[in-house]
């Protein structure tokens, strides 16, 4: 049975600079069995394991004896740092009035937005830098499934957001979220749910370049 198995960040700097291989395992083989299959050709993403999540096709693995079919796509996911329609991943400059554009007009009287920026520091660490990758098809994915659940739960939001990929200088914008609604306390809070959803969801990987070295957001090294 033949898997392609993604690597990102720094998962993918552990692979040999790998992105993308593949794995031909037996019949009947599982998430857990790529798993250790990955880790044995690059035993350097074994200390990396207990902060990784695994992706099938797409869709994060909620049980590593999750039955595999030929063809499958795997990913290692690292902790995430974030188109088209109401979300999009792009290497050039964010525009944040087009964003908020994206999601105004006459009948709406809340309007929030939150953009994250590049700062110069991170505790007593002087920054040079941020450098964005991101699994696009599923970062995508998953940013629209978060904007489609945001107007579930908040009534008459409407969502858009913007996540910058490649390198980034200092006071840059990294990402834009804007949020409307008739009254400001819904845009308000699903301004807020999107952002944390975000962080926490779609794999975005942020690398911080300093002046005293480099480190993957979320896992230190």
């Amino acid at each position: 049975m033949n898997i392609t198995v993604l690597y990102f960040g720094a998962v993918r700097e552990r692979a040999n600079g790998l992105r993308e291989e593949a794995l031909t395992l037996h019949e009947g083989a599982s998430v857990a069995d790529v798993r250790d299959a990955a880790v044995e050709r690059h035993p350097s993403i074994a200390p990396l394991l207990p902060s990784l999540r695994l992706a099938r096709n797409e869709r994060f693995v909620k049980l590593l004896h999750e039955v595999l079919n030929e063809g499958d796509v795997v990913a290692f996911i690292p902790p995430v740092a974030g188109g088209s329609g109401d979300v999009a991943l792009q290497d050039g400059p964010i525009d944040v009035r087009a964003v908020e554009a994206q999601v105004t007009s006459r009948d709406r009287g809340g309007l929030v937005t939150f953009t994250g920026l590049v700062r110069d520091h991170t505790g007593e660490h002087a920054v040079e830098r941020l450098e964005y990758e991101a699994y696009d098809s599923m970062a995508i994915r998953v940013l629209q499934e978060i904007v489609d659940e945001t107007k579930a739960r908040f009534s008459g939001v409407r969502v858009a957001v913007a996540h910058r990929l490649g390198v980034l200088g200092i006071g840059e914008v990294a990402v834009c979220i804007a949020v409307s609604a008739p009254h400001r306390a819904e845009s308000f809070e699903a301004c807020r749910f999107v952002i944390e959803r975000l962080k926490e969801d779609v794999p975005i990987f942020k690398r911080e370049v300093r002046t005293d070295g480099s480190v993957w957001v979320g896992l230190g090294s």
